[in-house]
């Protein structure tokens, strides 16, 4: 086996086992999933294909179905006041929504 080949099975085995080819994120993404990992994962699904934590938190790859991801952005200024019965009233700042916003629509596809 050549290195690259190697190289390539390496490859191979890490998107098999991460359940699909890695994609890279852009920097807002990548803010934005860092942002939902660290405030949101304790309830919802913030990636493709785990579950929620706590069942009435709706996976963040369905919000698109539920929502248009843009017409969030009120919320998120205006502090989410619904959602599942345990959900804190969050109130993001600019950057934060933006980053948010740009991590959800990866999950759209």
């Amino acid at each position: 086996m050549t290195s690259f080949e190697a190289r390539a099975a390496a490859v191979l085995l890490f998107c098999t086992a991460a359940g699909g080819p890695a994609v890279a994120l852009e920097p807002n993404e990548q803010r934005g999933q860092t942002f939902a990992q660290t405030n949101c994962a304790m309830c919802h699904a913030i990636g493709r294909h785990e579950k929620s934590q706590i069942s009435e938190a709706p996976p963040f790859r369905t919000l698109h179905e539920r929502y248009d991801v843009d017409d969030l952005k009120e919320s998120f200024v205006e502090g989410i006041l619904t959602g599942h019965p345990s959900m804190p009233q969050w109130r993001l700042d600019p950057g934060q929504i933006t980053d948010l916003l740009a991590y959800m629509k990866t999950l759209e596809h």
